[in-house]
């Protein structure tokens, strides 16, 4: 049956590829297909450059002929088929996904395109140049070529600023002392509208709160020369207004810090840093909130500033909208200088808010069931802009199996409050104003965790952190974490999972490693927020290091046994994890992506432990991993479970200190909110040390690339405003825990079909 299907399908794609080489038969009697257009350069000897010129020149032409796919016209194929009195489901959906209308040649009007070309050749300083153009026809089809003489272009003898009042003259001079316009330099229409741009944008900085880049000209003089030469002169526009040419220095900064009070007149205001808080009773503490705001009463205004204090403000997490509007003192204008009223309005989030979240989690252990999660969240708690988030979570699974295993039930509990200052915390006295771009957050969270297994054990864990994160600059990212700490304890344990532990050294030192207290270190660089880069690139770069500054408290009661803190076991150890992705967007609107990741992560176990903590351990397979295996199922290196007498495949995950993985996904629009993929995904799990009960299956070696885990699968996800439901069917091509020769292989009967929220990567 599936030979059948297989010989069906390509028989059905070989019919589709043979019929769209054959679409000359469509192509109306009087009419020709229009094949494209080539332009043939003759260039005079100063001309440099002229392959890129030529590349230029092709941009404008016009129209764009039918594309082409390995030499055939598969979306006019998908046209003409579709115009038949008689259509299957299937051609109306490849013509509304694919078809295009046919160009024939009486739709190329060449007069138009020449007209193009001579205004793209004026706009480079290529005057006088001449165009023709002429078809080649076939009996079906046709081309245009276009002859294009280029003379020598003119260029610039001087470059000179015109005479202006003062004070802006100055300014505008200091603006062109990095100009990129030089004598010498050719005539460039698009170059001198960049340096207007640039000019207005120094002045701006500069105060010229009115200066609008129109107001800047340029002017060309050849009556000097005869050689193809002019002169430049940067000038101001006839009649442009005083107040344009001033600049406009902030005498009064007033911030309203709760927009929602309507009636601003019974408002109290007081006076900080030269700053007026109008507010109708203390909403917000000005001492917190100053600094943020980088604008100084007594400064030039600065377009720049100001869009830096309207993100710090935003970046607080306790105002949902931030307005910065200027007015303009008249009384105060002169014909230097003119004054300007800052207000900034800020528009408070909700207060409280609780938010309510239902999941059905399904586990690779059969393990299925709901999960909710409350939280509870405070914003502002203390009038400082401090935000309380209390959560929690109640988890029930049960797994549906036959046999011994059924009934197996899994409940878990969760709480944890966090609470996070939007300013730095620490005992140094470092001041906020070394930070330009964004003000560090502090962020403090306790938790503490029940997960309780039928027929296995009871754990209980307890969490702290204290640390801080902080913007660089748009892209960049950092997360510091001096104490982070988690403990672990092990109750109930069953007779049957303590038979387990006796029988795997690995996994029980990995429990016993009760007392983890360390930190991490991230630092994330991420061009995924700009949705108009072609090719944005993300990276992070996460290290957790645990066990150094404890070990100065640590005492060993027997030799040879590890040390404790506080009469626990604790862990020592240092991971480090890197995370690398590039996409690479395309087609119209860039609404097509290419994405590709690569994970990398090595734990490395020292001093006081053998063997990296149980929860601290890598694991690969799952939906945000290589997804044609479930999670937590694939490793380590080719070890297979089934073969393992201990092993039932239901207590305990694989898992290892070595990660290695790669990811490839295309990713294209289908209709509305619906998003289509195809994807492959590769990677697995291994040990740097081996563990016994593996017979030397788990380890890493030079032959990694033979032991990873391979899959291949197409997604659906429903995309509504950046809330992605994701759906993918996965497929192993390669299963590293099978015999070497049986490892590639398409098990479409072992396919897993993942459902998760948001992309992979």
């Amino acid at each position: 049956m599936k030979k059948h299907l297989t010989y069906y399908l390509q028989t059905v794609f070989l019919a589709i590829l043979l019929g769209s080489c054959s679409v000359q038969k469509y192509i109306p009697e009087n009419e020709r297909l229009y094949t494209g257009a080539a332009i043939t350069i003759e260039a005079d000897s100063t001309v440099q450059k002229v392959d890129e010129l030529k590349t230029e020149l092709e941009k404008v032409l016009r129209p764009e002929p039918n594309s082409t796919f390995l030499g055939m016209r598969l979306g006019l194929f998908y046209y003409y088929k579709n115009q038949q009195e008689k259509t299957g489901f299937i051609n109306r959906w490849l013509y509304k996904k694919f078809g295009e209308e046919p160009v024939y040649q009486s739709d190329v009007k060449t007069y138009e395109v020449e007209d193009l070309l001579q205004n793209r050749l004026y706009n480079r300083g290529f005057f006088f140049s001449s165009i023709t153009n002429s078809f080649q026809e076939q009996e079906k089809e046709a081309e245009v070529s276009y002859k294009i003489k280029v003379p020598a272009p003119y260029t610039i003898g001087t470059f000179q600023l015109d005479t202006l009042p003062l004070p802006i003259y100055n300014d505008v001079k200091q603006a062109l002392v990095n100009s990129p316009i030089k004598n010498g330099m050719r005539f460039d229409l698009s170059s001198l509208k960049q340096e207007r741009k640039r000019v207005h944008s120094q002045l701006m900085k500069k105060g010229y709160y009115n200066f609008n880049p129109d107001f800047l000209v340029f002017e060309a003089d050849t009556n000097r020369y005869d050689n193809r030469k002019f002169d430049l002169f940067l000038k101001l526009k006839a009649k442009t207004p005083q107040k344009a040419i001033i600049p406009y220095r902030l005498e009064n900064i007033n911030i309203y810090t709760n927009k929602n009070v309507q009636d601003s007149t019974k408002m109290q205001v007081e006076r900080f840093h030269e700053k007026n808080y109008f507010q109708n009773s203390l909403f917000f503490k000005p001492k917190h909130l100053d600094k943020f705001i980088t604008l100084k009463n007594g400064m030039l205004y600065d377009p720049e500033i100001s869009k830096n204090t309207a993100r710090r403000l935003s970046s607080i997490g306790a105002y949902k909208y931030v307005n910065i509007q200027y007015n303009e003192l008249d009384s105060l204008l002169t014909d230097s200088i003119a004054s300007l009223e800052a207000n900034i309005y800020l528009s408070p989030l909700t207060k409280r808010a609780l938010q309510a979240e239902l999941q059905v989690v399904t586990k690779s252990n059969n393990f299925t069931g709901p999960n909710l999660a409350l939280t509870y969240s405070n914003r502002n708690l203390f009038k400082g802009g401090e935000t309380l988030n209390i959560s929690t979570n109640i988890g029930y699974e049960t797994q549906f199996a036959s046999g011994s295993d059924a009934g197996l039930n899994s409940i878990e509990l969760g709480l944890k409050g966090e609470l996070i200052f939007p300013r730095l915390i620490e005992p140094f006295g470092i001041n906020d104003a070394a930070f330009k771009y964004a003000i560090p957050k502090t962020k403090t969270s306790l938790g503490l965790d029940y997960l309780s297994r039928s027929k296995l054990y009871k754990l209980l864990s307890a969490n702290a952190l204290f640390g801080y994160t902080w913007d660089a600059n748009r892209y960049t990212t950092y997360e510091f974490n001096p104490i982070s700490l988690n403990y672990t304890s092990l109750l109930n344990s069953s007779e049957e999972f303590e038979t387990i532990l006796e029988n795997n050294p690995f996994l029980k030192r990995s429990f016993e490693q009760q007392f983890i207290f360390g930190l991490t270190f991230s630092y994330i660089y991420n061009e995924m927020i700009d949705a108009n880069k072609q090719t944005p690139f993300y990276l992070q770069t996460t290290l957790d290091v645990a066990g150094n500054a404890i070990s100065l408290l640590s005492k060993q009661k027997n030799e040879g046994e590890p040390k404790q803190v506080f009469g626990l076991e604790y862990a020592q150890y240092a991971k480090l994890d890197v995370d690398a992705r590039l996409h690479f967007n395309f087609g119209k609107n860039n609404r097509q992506t290419l994405a590709t990741r690569l994970f990398a992560g090595y734990g490395l176990a020292y001093g006081n432990s053998d063997v990296v903590p149980f929860v601290k351990q890598y694991f690969s397979g799952g939906p945000y991993s290589v997804r044609a295996f479930r999670i937590r199922s694939l490793g380590p290196g080719t070890y297979n479970e089934n073969e393992d007498e201990l092993s039932d495949g239901t207590f305990f995950d694989q898992t290892g200190n070595i990660r290695l993985e790669a990811n490839a996904e295309y990713r294209f629009p289908i209709v509305s909110f619906f998003k289509g993929a195809f994807f492959v995904d590769a990677g697995n799990v291994w040990n740097s040390k081996p563990n016994p009960l593996f017979n030397g299956k788990d380890t890493f070696s030079s032959n990694f690339i033979n032991e990873l885990g391979i899959g291949a699968g197409a997604g659906l996800r429903i995309d509504v405003q950046g809330f992605v439901v994701r759906f993918d069917l996965a497929v192993p091509l390669h299963d590293p825990s099978l015999p070497k020769q049986e490892r590639w292989d398409f098990q479409a009967d072992k396919s897993v079909l993942n459902f998760a929220i948001g992309y992979s990567f």
